[in-house]
């Protein structure tokens, strides 16, 4: 069985041969109390949705980069986000989950109903049932804020990402964003000799108010200076829409990732090697820092762990040709793996493709994955939701 929650799902697993595929697509309310700060956001949903809804009333939750991902994937897989330094990950603003069951029972994890279920769908995939609905926290935010993109030739690339690795070691909470190795787009605002080149992009938020927003990214705006600043105040829906055009859907996909304790100069110098020579124009490596509110959350209180990593690399490859799968999947693998040494060992599942069980395991260490299997053996005895980053039952 497979559940297709509606987002892109780049695996693939969102779909499965000579099985029964749940179609959630048709359940895209979204239901906002803008007293309480709450949303009920049904499982067919993407963050576009939920981001159109929710600035309705100046409000949000930390949501998908890209528009059309799915709420329901991100959130079991716990749920990164430009807004997660200031406001966690999205299984920490998730407040209860309507599931239905393997034996069809329909039931509501919260932390005070099944509690160990709520634990481990708050990072645990959709390994334990279906969830129809989620209850998010919504918290005061725009419709207004400061954030764009910077753009910088990629000659500058090694200096930019030590200044943006210092820069993040002790900016706010409030600063989010990430470093994206890539290539200039064929849009008006980038000249055309430039089109198609390798670039670095800096793509900043600030999840708070305008002008301490502009003392905040001052010095990343100075730095360099960027080629381009686009950087400005803008709808919030427009900083969630951004990399929309950069990810067309109908692609051909390859991911891989993992988190660092540290970035030393040596790892930057060999990320930038490698990242600034892509084999596609669409291809994407992305730098993303962490800390912030996820950090603070204590690493027993969810199903995913690994909070304390300053650094997750995202390693994506994307391309339209299948006779150049060979060539884009071997320089991913090949960036990922000269970057291993300094990697931890963990990794955010919902960056990763089908890496097999040793990686799921890994995700989440021994004792994590212990329990999980323990709370599988109840919920899914027989592994029905197996088409998924899987944890198999205890007997399995």
């Amino acid at each position: 069985m497979s559940i297709y929650g509606g987002g892109h799902g780049v695996t693939g697993a969102a779909v499965v041969d000579g099985g029964l595929c749940i179609d959630m697509r048709g359940m895209h309310s979204v239901s906002v109390d803008p007293v309480a700060k709450t949303a009920r956001v049904e499982a067919g949903c993407t963050w576009g949705e939920v981001d159109a809804a929710t600035q309705e009333h100046a409000l949000a939750v930390t949501g998908g980069r890209v528009s059309d991902t799915g709420v329901a994937g991100l959130a079991l897989g716990s749920g990164s986000g430009w807004l997660e330094r200031k406001f966690g990950f999205v299984c920490d603003n998730l407040l209860a989950a309507e599931v239905v069951t393997a034996d069809g029972r329909r039931v509501t994890a919260s932390p005070t109903e099944h509690a160990e279920l709520f634990w481990g769908l708050r990072g645990g995939g959709g390994n334990f049932g279906i969830v129809t609905a989620f209850h998010l926290q919504l918290h005061d935010l725009g419709p207004i804020v400061l954030g764009g993109m910077l753009m910088y030739p990629a000659a500058m690339a090694g200096e930019l990402i030590r200044f943006f690795r210092d820069f993040m070691s002790d900016a706010p909470d409030e600063v989010g964003g990430g470093l994206a190795f890539t290539c200039a787009p064929p849009e008006e605002f980038v000249p055309e000799p430039v089109r198609g080149q390798p670039v670095v992009m800096v793509l900043a938020l600030y999840a708070g108010p305008i002008a301490d927003g502009a003392a905040a990214l001052a010095p990343l705006r100075a730095f360099g200076p960027p080629a381009i600043d686009m950087v400005g105040e803008m709808p919030y829906v427009a900083i969630q829409q951004m990399l929309d055009p950069p990810n067309p859907k109908g692609m051909r996909n390859y991911w891989t990732a993992d988190f660092y304790e540290s970035m030393p100069d040596e790892a930057l110098d060999v990320l930038v090697a490698k990242a600034t020579n892509p084999v596609s124009p669409m291809s994407q490596m992305i730098f993303v820092p962490g800390g912030g509110a996820v950090a603070r959350v204590d690493e027993e209180a969810t199903a995913f762990g690994q909070r304390r990593a300053p650094w997750n690399i995202h390693y994506l490859s994307m391309w339209p040709d299948p006779a150049d799968d060979e060539k884009n999947i071997a320089y991913t693998r090949e960036i990922s793996g000269a970057m291993k040494p300094w990697s931890t060992g963990r990794v955010y599942l919902n960056f990763i493709g089908d890496e097999g069980h040793d990686r799921v395991e890994a995700a989440f260490g021994p004792d994590k994955f212990k329990r999980l299997q323990v709370l599988k053996d109840e919920w899914d005895p027989t592994n029905v939701f197996c088409h998924n980053q899987n944890i198999p039952p205890t007997g399995s």
